[in-house]
């Protein structure tokens, strides 16, 4: 069976060569690039001829314009800062080879935050829909958090994607304030309103959540930053909604 490996990225220049060497001896890797400004195009290059420049549209927009592109059997979505490990390529090359009735398979995920990887959080097993059958699968339009629609049944594999969240603390509050900015820009569009007491709440409750409910204080110091970091993304996601819907009157 022939497997297809489709990526998006954006000025990942420090990630994505270890997602594309991890994929390696895949038989078609799809790049689709939205305007990086560092060498993430030429090292795409260097493994794949079939690296796309194209406009941002949103997650699942995005990444359903490289599955329009793979010729596989089977497809295999990454994100830039994800590779797989030796163990998760044999177990992909066993199952899409003999997959008896599911037609997409989930994975668990270990992500790691500032260079630790976390077993708590909400962060572990993460178990996320990544290998499907192509033609059996299509993202959803979500522009931030995007998800698979599969048709038909899904199968587990057990070994884990690898997935580099946020290399830095310059990197987190980069994409802190980019997701907070497009999960304010969706619920504006889907009517909902915010205050500054609802922007606090929601905030408090995510760093509980994540601290207490989901156990992130077994992550240790790393833990209690990550609650911090779900507590900032949050507040400033509901105080952004809130200007937002003020400036729309």
């Amino acid at each position: 069976m022939k497997l297809s490996v489709t990526i998006i990225a954006k000025n990942e220049e420090e990630s994505i060569g270890a997602c594309l060497e991890s994929v390696a001896w895949a038989d078609e890797i799809i790049v689709i690039d939205s305007g990086s400004t560092d060498a993430t195009v030429d090292r795409c290059r260097k493994y794949t001829d079939k690296v796309y420049v194209m406009d941002w549209i949103g997650h699942g927009p995005q990444k359903n314009r490289a599955l329009n592109l793979a010729t596989g059997d089977w497809v295999l979505a990454l994100d830039a800062d994800e590779w797989v490990t030796p163990e998760l390529k044999d177990e992909i090359v066993k199952v899409i080879n003999n997959p008896g009735d599911p037609v997409a398979f989930e994975m668990p995920r270990l992500s790691s935050y500032c260079g630790q990887y976390i077993h708590h959080s909400g962060w572990w097993p993460d178990r996320i829909t990544r290998l499907f059958k192509n033609g059996k699968a299509r993202f959803n339009d979500h522009l931030i958090h995007d998800k698979l629609i599969v048709d038909g049944s899904i199968g587990r594999l057990s070994n884990h994607l690898m997935h580099r969240s946020f290399r830095n603390i310059d990197h987190m509050l980069d994409k802190l304030n980019r997701y907070s900015t497009g999960g304010a820009r969706v619920l504006l569009n889907e009517g909902e309103k915010s205050s500054l007491t609802n922007a606090i709440l929601h905030g408090f409750w995510s760093f509980f959540y994540t601290y207490f409910v989901r156990a992130g204080f077994l992550d240790g110091r790393m833990g209690f930053m990550l609650a911090v970091s779900n507590a900032e993304g949050t507040y400033y996601k509901y105080l952004k909604l809130m200007l937002m819907t003020k400036d729309k009157k």
